[in-house]
């Protein structure tokens, strides 16, 4: 046998090294979805089969990791640039974790959540809970968000009349001016929407392409926003249908609601009441003809002074059909569905607890009151029943609900269950700020309002303007690093079927409208007027948004208006009322085709998510699964960028070809195919400022 020296040894190590595969680490990929778990959505006792890509013939092993051990997958096939390695596995009913290793040579990593480590990271290994699943109608679809108040005014005979009651130190107003922009505090302003106007404007949200509507709070209350619900049992009547309308209006100067007699009888006669329901039925089975869902927002965690319950306006004290309330008599049956502090001050007491301290929004004692607790859990049942059917719920701060953590966390257990034990096809969404993660392991909630994975982060990245409008940061605008990072991080917080449903808002009914934020001006209506809101707004950027919002997992939600171009600061300027006759026919245009384009491509409701690059002001990605694959590029630079990616790791041939379908510009957008050729993996591209495309890989003939 030869002998070698130290120098031929160390020469005939390098050589071998060289010699050796590079490990194309941007060519391993796995994740949730359907191509890569098999089902995505197993049952309980079921079996699953687990798929990892790597590129061809680049490594040598791949493990499975579990709690169980350590299990070499096998290579089950190989197409085009890439290797596909399976293995099958028996679960049972406790949720199972699992990531990969990957072996070449002496070369060994990690493939979790977040991709690609040198180290074993157990916070991001993927996850299946046994039995949890999404109906299909939620996972990417097109949602749009309605505060019926400011939509369209249907039928004018149930608007809220001036001095028909008064509330939190104002009178209700009736605004006759639909163009004129909020007050500074309006909760009394009434501009007349209703659900006979969603229902005459159906045609317009059918040609849109919405499939979802999220409503904003319907039932009984005194507010136009309806977080302080008066009766959880009724559509309020000035949304639905006023049949019965006695009494008289207050007197100037008067403040007592004993006397507003005709808003008694609006919202307290059981004819009224009933009207009004059987209209919102009536709005579902016209949504549902049209393939379209309907989910109602679920204010549980307080209800409002005007509630029937409490009865601190004393509407309910002298109507027939009605208990007493917990405010006027400690003998009251809902005496436990509030926590009072002082047991001597009946009647009339004041002494129960307010959410953050307001009197005007009393806070649910759902420990101290069973009856309180099944009252609720059967409203949840109620509105996703016939005859009303509605799809799901949209629950308001939902962590808040309850006493303790402990608590909130067995609510939503009892309150997911006894939803879809009524409508097996109905969701579950929250409205929650900050990691869902302990609500999101698929006994509670179905996904959120998507902030930290969605919202946020792209508001940063394309404006760097906090979500209220309170804040410009430099440093956060087209900040790529910030960005990848947050979107990687807060997407592990997820299982992918709720991400692939989490409503992704770009404008809502709490922040200030997107397109607004492109003007980086920071404050609100009282300090920069009304007429700001729309000054130096950059269309561009808000195109580059929605791009990414009609291409990211998840349910891309619309907030009314947005789509023909609504501008305002923060509550209540994002409140204004619906432009109809001057809409922004350009981003309307826009806004139906990319929509088209959405519901088009499976990819984009249920297909995987990849990175290809960035830079300053630039981002690359992909959609795609084994059908289709897609390229998102946005150039959110005030410049012409000429960019390089790599491509081919969204599991496209090296060489191949794709296809424009879609390329925005501040100025206008265009759906005229335009091709690009790939080579050795490689997408050579120019886009000019604020501008965005979406490629489709066509393949080479």
């Amino acid at each position: 046998m030869k002998e070698y020296s130290i120098y031929e040894l160390n020469q005939r190590q390098q050589y071998m090294m060289l010699m050796r595969p590079i490990l194309h680490k941007h060519a391993l990929f796995a994740d949730g979805t359907k191509d890569y778990r098999n089902p995505p959505e197993p049952k309980e006792n079921e079996e699953v089969t687990l798929t990892f890509r790597s590129a061809k013939n680049n490594v040598d092993i791949v493990w499975l990791r579990s709690d169980k051990g350590k299990i070499p997958m096998e290579k089950k096939e190989t197409k085009g640039a890439f290797d596909y390695y399976q293995i099958k596995v028996q679960l049972g009913t406790e949720p199972y974790r699992y990531y990969f290793e990957i072996a070449t040579g002496m070369l060994h990593c990690y493939y979790d959540r977040m991709g690609v480590s040198p180290e074993i990271r157990q916070d991001y290994a993927f996850t299946i809970v046994p039995g949890f699943s999404i109906p299909d109608w939620a996972k990417g679809a097109v949602m749009y968000q309605i505060l019926v108040d400011r939509f369209y005014n249907g039928d004018p005979s149930n608007d809220v009349l001036t001095n028909e009651y008064y509330y939190i130190k104002v009178y209700s107003q009736q605004v006759e001016d639909w163009e004129k922009c909020p007050a500074e505090f309006g909760v009394g302003e009434f501009y007349g929407g209703d659900l006979a106007g969603v229902m005459q404007k159906l045609d317009y949200l059918q040609d849109l392409g919405v499939e979802v509507l999220y409503f904003n709070p319907l039932f009984v209350s005194p507010s136009n926003h309806k977080y302080d619900i008066q009766d959880y049992d009724y559509i309020d009547p000035h949304y639905g249908k006023i049949v019965v309308d006695e009494g008289e209006l207050l007197n100037p100067g008067s403040t007592d609601n004993t006397e507003a007699t005709r808003y008694i009888k609006r919202v307290s006669d059981r004819r009224n009441l009933e009207a009004s329901n059987e209209l919102f039925a009536q709005l579902v089975e016209e949504a549902h003809k049209r393939g379209m869902r309907v989910i109602l927002d679920g204010v549980f965690n307080h209800c409002g002074s005007f509630n029937k319950w409490l009865d601190r306006e004393l509407i309910y004290e002298k109507e027939l059909g009605y208990a007493t309330g917990a405010y006027i008599s400690a003998d009251s049956p809902y005496r436990d569905f509030f926590q009072f502090h002082d047991e001597n001050r009946w009647p009339y007491n004041g002494s129960y607890d307010g959410w953050w301290g307001h009197d005007t929004l009393p806070k649910l004692n759902y420990e101290g009151s069973e009856d309180l607790y099944e009252y609720i859990l059967d409203i949840g049942r109620k509105w996703v029943s016939p005859p009303f059917n509605a799809d799901g719920w949209r629950l308001d701060v939902a962590a808040d609900l309850g006493h303790s953590v402990e608590f909130n966390h067995q609510f939503w257990r009892d309150f997911r269950n006894a939803v879809r034990e009524a409508n097996p096809e109905a969701i579950v969404l929250a409205e929650h700020y900050g990691d869902p993660v302990e609500w999101l392991r698929g006994d509670q909630w179905d996904t959120v309002m998507n902030y930290d994975a969605f919202m946020e982060p792209l508001t940063w990245f394309l404006t760097g303007m906090e979500k209220h409008s309170d804040g410009y940061r430099q440093d956060m605008l087209g900040n790529f690093q910030n960005f990848e990072g947050a979107m990687n991080y807060y997407m592990t917080r997820f299982m992918t079927s709720s991400l692939q449903c989490a409503m992704n808002e770009l404008s809502n009914h709490d922040h200030s409208r997107f397109l607004t934020r492109t003007n980086h001006k920071v404050g609100r209506v009282d300090s920069l007027g009304s007429a700001a809101a729309g000054e130096d707004i950059n269309k561009g950027v808000l195109k580059e948004a929605v791009v990414v919002q009609m291409t990211w997992p998840g349910a891309p939600t619309i907030y009314y208006g947005d789509e023909a171009g609504a501008v305002g600061f923060t509550d209540p300027d994002n409140r204004r009322t619906y432009p109809w006759g001057k809409e922004d026919q350009e981003l309307l245009a826009f806004h139906r085709d990319i929509i088209r384009i959405h519901k088009r491509y499976e990819a984009f409701r249920t297909g995987s998510l990849k990175f290809l690059g960035g830079d300053y002001q630039v981002l690359c990605y992909s959609r795609f699964n084994r059908l289709q694959q897609f390229v998102i590029v946005v150039n959110n630079d005030y410049v012409q960028r000429d960019m390089v990616w790599r491509v081919w790791s969204a599991g496209m041939e090296r060489k191949t070809r794709l296809e424009r379908i879609m390329f925005t510009t501040p100025e206008s957008y265009s759906l005229e195919p335009e091709f690009y050729e790939v080579s050795n993996g490689r997408l050579h591209i120019s886009l000019p400022p604020n501008s965005a495309v979406i490629l489709k890989n066509i393949g080479i003939e």
